[in-house]
């Protein structure tokens, strides 16, 4: 027995000495253990973390897709919507708009379509504040207005998340430092899990929440973007059909006004055409001095109303820009004693004394519009006349030098010294009724009349100086009017570029210079002529022009009767025209046709009321000999068929 219990005794201590090598190591490995565990359960985390990322990224990415895959605002959010609801598996999904005011956010879009589209809660609770300061999505209450979006019942709500939704604009987009226009605005999105259940948001959800809205917020930034370009583009286009429709419009009322302007020139002029010639041939039979009183009065008037027609064509050509200058060489001399010519008669009448003084240093040949610088001419100095009762009127033309607009009066013109031009200063002065200063500006205006001389002048029509400062403006010029007020009389001034002949080279139309009246052929006895005239009286009073002439004269009334009368015995074939369109034309193309030899040919000569060069061109161009202006007198008919027999060509300045 006691030898087995010293055995025990020291199988215990060897096991007891053994023990204490081995606990360490049993510690040793437990520790170990506990460690792997601690590694298995964060690798655990550390994947679940990473395929919760991968989930996240995978459901971003379709978001997205989904998302941009239109550029229409209204499927953006509901695509959204959809998305979510289905990702998230959400019992309700809702988006807040804000009203056009901006201080309510209105129920917009939401996913069951159970709910009042169109519900308002005002912008400004405190919930709504809450989410709008952060950019993170945000538990909120499911009683709060916004979370109201299902119907009361017995059961638990979900929780509930809100994110704000920010809605940029172009304003938003800070480009070349552009200021922003208006403040940021946001949407509100709000998000419900399903009610009786134990489910909560996690933190990768609420990631993904707040990366889709994000996404929507660059979605509809692009479809904000699209539809600005496309009410931009259909604006522009519908500013260009518009602008297309009113230039289609002015060019008709442009062509309707000139057709209308065409007809109405000639149907005005046939008129004129007739007194103006029958009272030219009345004058040359005998009279009773009261007799020839009143024809030169009539004369004088008929004048004055042809005038007046082309005061009102000048002045609509002028203001359309169809009317240009037709430059040319002229007597500068020879144009004021013209003027002089025909203002002294009216002058006479009333005892005034006209007195014209030219430098000697103005030039005598210049390079300009002549009958324009006449008209300008003589209707400044119409003007002195019809607004003097007594006194006198004085005209005074020389080369306006720099000094001469040092004048603190005088209005600022620049004056270019050149070689090859000269500006002409032209100064009339009369000591009539005079004109109170704040009227001086009206005067330039159309139909406009200075109203402290209109009651007792009323003849006029207050175009005349309206087209003088459009033709001044023309030739690079100005004009204007000093007067120091009512019964001081007053001084009309205008300045005008012209050439100077021996710098400058011209083309011009065919041109014959005017023979001294001694030299004109007076009587044309024998001339076999044929008048072609749809107008009755116009016929007749073109025929006994001529037949006071000494000429044949045969008239008809169509142009299939001209083709059939005139022949190689008429010299010269006279057609009134209105526009020298098809008809003319077919009429001038036969005679050329019936008569091979220029030499059997007659002169063909149109007889028009229509001012334009291309009435003028137009005639040239079928093969016309020549174009005469109506109204026509007995001189003028006289001088015309002098030249026309002479040089065979005689195409009037229109």
């Amino acid at each position: 027995m006691t030898t087995a219990k010293v055995l025990t005794a020291l199988v215990s201590c060897i096991t007891a000495l053994m023990l204490v090598h081995i606990i360490p190591d049993l510690l040793s490995v437990k520790t170990r253990e506990l460690f792997l565990k601690n590694k298995a359960a964060e690798l655990d985390r550390e994947m679940g973390l990473i395929r919760t990322q991968e989930e996240i990224g995978r459901h971003v990415r379709m978001l997205t897709h989904e998302i941009r895959s239109t550029l229409d605002r209204h499927t953006i959010l509901r695509t959204t919507l959809v998305e979510l609801g289905r990702t998230l598996s959400l019992e309700e999904c809702a988006l807040w708009m804000p009203t056009r005011t901006g201080l309510e956010l209105q129920l917009s879009y939401t996913l069951r379509q159970q709910n009042p589209v169109g519900y308002t809660v005002p912008i400004h609770l405190p919930v709504i504040n809450q989410v709008f300061s952060t950019n993170h999505a945000v538990k909120i209450s499911p009683n709060c207005p916004v979370a109201r979006l299902r119907p009361a019942g017995k059961y638990v709500t979900g929780e509930v998340v809100a994110v704000r939704v920010p809605l940029l604009h172009l304003s938003n987009f800070h480009i070349n430092d552009w200021p922003e226009l208006s403040t940021k605005r946001y949407a509100l999105m709000v998000l419900m899990l399903p009610s009786d259940s134990a489910r909560q948001w996690h933190v990768h959800e609420l990631e993904l929440v707040e990366v889709v809205a994000d996404q929507v917020a660059v979605a509809l930034s692009h479809a904000a973007i699209l539809e600005e370009s496309m009410r931009a583009r259909n604006l522009l286009m519908e500013q260009n059909v518009a602008l297309d429709l009113a230039r289609r419009e002015a060019e008709t009322a442009i062509r309707a006004r000139n057709d209308f302007l065409a007809v109405m020139n000639h149907e005005m002029r046939t008129p004129m055409h007739a007194i103006i010639a029958l009272s030219s041939l009345l004058q040359e039979t005998e009279l009773t001095p009261e007799q020839r009183l009143m024809v030169e009065t009539i004369l004088k008037s008929s004048n004055l109303l042809a005038t007046l027609i082309n005061d009102v064509l000048d002045l609509s050509r002028l203001e359309d820009g169809s009317l240009k200058l037709d430059l040319g060489t002229f007597n500068l001399y020879a144009v004021f004693r013209e003027v002089l010519k025909l203002i002294k008669p009216i002058a006479s009448v009333k005892k005034l004394h006209v007195s014209l003084s030219l430098v000697p240093d103005l030039p005598e040949y210049a390079v300009g519009d002549e009958k324009r610088l006449m008209q300008t001419i003589l209707n400044v100095v119409g003007n002195a006349v019809k607004f003097s009762k007594e006194g006198s009127i004085s005209i005074t033309a020389f080369v306006a030098k720099p000094e001469s607009l040092r004048d603190s009066r005088a209005p600022e013109f620049l004056l270019v010294p050149s070689d090859n031009h000269f500006y002409l200063r032209v100064q009339v002065k009369d000591s009539g009724c005079g004109i109170s200063p704040q009227d001086i500006p009206k005067l330039f205006t159309k139909f406009a009349q200075n109203q402290s001389t209109a009651t007792r002048n009323p003849g006029g029509s207050g175009l005349g100086l309206a087209i003088c400062k459009r033709f001044v403006n023309l030739m690079e010029g100005h004009i204007w009017i000093e007067s120091e007020g009512l019964g001081k009389g007053c001084t009309a001034i205008f300045i005008v570029k012209l050439g100077i002949p021996e710098h400058m080279n011209h083309t011009k139309l065919p041109y014959m210079p005017k023979m001294p009246t001694n030299h004109r052929q007076t009587t044309f006895s024998g001339l076999k002529v044929l008048v072609m005239d749809e107008n009755g009286v116009s016929r007749a009073v073109t025929k006994e022009l001529l037949t006071h002439l000494g000429c044949d004269v045969a008239t008809v009334g169509s142009g299939d009767e001209c083709l059939q009368l005139v022949s190689h015995e008429h010299k010269v074939v006279f057609m009134d025209i209105c526009v020298p369109g098809t008809d003319s034309q077919r009429i001038t193309s036969r005679i050329h046709e019936k008569f091979a030899k220029r030499s059997e040919r007659p002169l063909i000569v149109a007889l028009t009321g229509n001012t334009d060069k291309l009435t003028k061109e137009n005639c040239m161009r079928i093969g016309m000999d020549g174009l005469i202006l109506k109204p026509v007198s007995l001189d003028k008919m006289r001088s015309v068929l002098s030249d026309l027999l002479e040089h065979r060509v005689l195409f009037e300045a229109l």
